[in-house]
């Protein structure tokens, strides 16, 4: 499988833990790469604009930028 057949996707949650857990179990499958995780809003506008990743799992409820508005911007 090469790079282009994978599925890219940021983690966006203020608790550590959820993204690690997310993290460990997504990286399970071989078709998928965590690119990055953020722990707020607004740091997961900079890093979908700087990564591009496929899909973004976002948080609703973060400090500095909810969810629904960072996935709006």
């Amino acid at each position: 499988m090469t790079d282009q057949d994978r599925t890219r996707v940021l983690i966006a949650d203020d608790h550590q833990v959820v993204r690690q857990g997310l993290r460990t179990f997504l990286e399970l499958h071989e078709d998928i790469e965590v690119v990055g995780e953020a722990e707020d809003g607004a740091a997961a506008v900079e890093m979908t604009r700087r990564l591009h990743p496929d899909v973004v799992l976002m948080d609703l409820v973060m400090p500095n930028l909810d969810g629904i508005s960072a996935t709006r911007q």
